[in-house]
């Protein structure tokens, strides 16, 4: 039988994985208004892992994202105002404007870092885990990576060294199945991360990364096992992105029965389907706390839109630590 996770609990990560979705959905429109400087990635299909995840985390753990990781952001604790300010390039986004859509980070949420770089977070990943083992802390780092990243040889000298020091580090292996527009089939020889991670002796398992109540389970006793000073772990959560690699790719590389039959699979529409069949929620409820979500979500679209562009003479500002850091 399938564990389910408590009323309240459901609501809650229902409640999250809407402000996930309908942020990237207003991304879409402000791109399309020319409001985002450069591109921009969404994670739209992909909500239930920040939320399954991610969102257990303690506030002193660590998330090392890639540049599709606003949902990863959100679940650590971001806020909509500072999130969508920070991609519209304003001074009042948590890295004042310089990091927008793909290097969104902060110290007090807990996140090192989106990253451009495919595989570029997973050794600063390790370089956290190990400092909090030098400190002696049990905090964790969780280091999101994809299908592309997954040949990377960063990746594989992370893994080893997180394994070989017994690093508190969970390697969360997102596999939409796309590498910008090559198919993981195609890029990944043998496509089974876990036999990787099993040359490097880290324990592994595979969810279904669209249902948000296997990965929070998965979730529970990786975190744990992780914090307890095992050693590393990896996660490979089977899932899909529903938009391109970057908003506005024309997906000439996969066909649209295929994407219809992933959307089928909607991670938001399953768990609502589990809230109003266990009786936890009405349809009328359910459309209210989208109601109350799409209204935060517009209130942050106007406070970042009204907020000033960073000023001139900052552009020479945090580029080099204090001193006295």
């Amino acid at each position: 039988m399938n564990k389910q996770m408590e009323p309240q609990y459901l609501i809650d990560r229902y409640r999250l994985m809407l402000v996930i979705r309908l942020h990237e959905e207003a991304l879409k429109v402000l791109f399309k208004q020319g409001k985002i400087g450069g591109t921009t990635h969404l994670c739209i299909g992909q909500e239930a892992i920040a939320a399954g995840l991610i969102a257990q985390l303690r506030k002193d753990d660590y998330i090392v994202s890639t540049h599709r990781g606003h949902g990863h952001m959100l679940a650590k604790g971001g806020e909509l105002r500072p999130m969508l300010a920070e991609i519209l390039g304003k001074s009042t986004g948590y890295c004042k404007g310089k990091g927008g859509s793909m290097h969104i980070a902060s110290l007090e949420v807990g996140n090192l870092g989106a990253n451009g770089i495919v595989s570029g977070g997973l050794p600063i990943a390790v370089g956290s885990g190990l400092s909090a083992k030098m400190r002696g802390t049990d905090q964790i780092t969780v280091v999101s990576f994809g299908d592309g990243a997954s040949n990377e040889g960063n990746t594989h000298e992370s893994m080893n060294l997180a394994s070989l020091w017994k690093l508190p580090v969970v390697f969360l292996f997102e596999n939409n199945r796309y590498a910008v527009s090559t198919e993981v089939k195609c890029s990944m020889a043998g496509c089974d991360m876990m036999k990787r991670a099993a040359g490097y002796d880290i324990p592994s398992r595979v969810v279904d990364g669209n249902d948000l109540e296997k990965i929070h389970f998965a979730g529970i006793e990786i975190i744990d096992f992780v914090r307890s000073g095992n050693g590393p772990y990896l996660l490979e959560c089977d899932t899909y992105r529903i938009e391109g690699h970057y908003y506005g790719d024309a997906m000439i590389y996969r066909e649209k029965e295929e994407v219809d039959e992933w959307r089928l699979k909607d991670p938001i529409g399953r768990v609502e389907k589990a809230l109003l069949e266990r009786g936890v929620l009405t349809e009328k409820e359910c459309r209210e706390i989208e109601a109350e979500v799409r209204k935060d979500v517009e209130d942050a679209v106007e406070y970042a839109e009204n907020s000033p562009e960073p000023a001139i003479e900052s552009i020479f500002e945090d580029i080099f630590t204090k001193e006295d850091a």
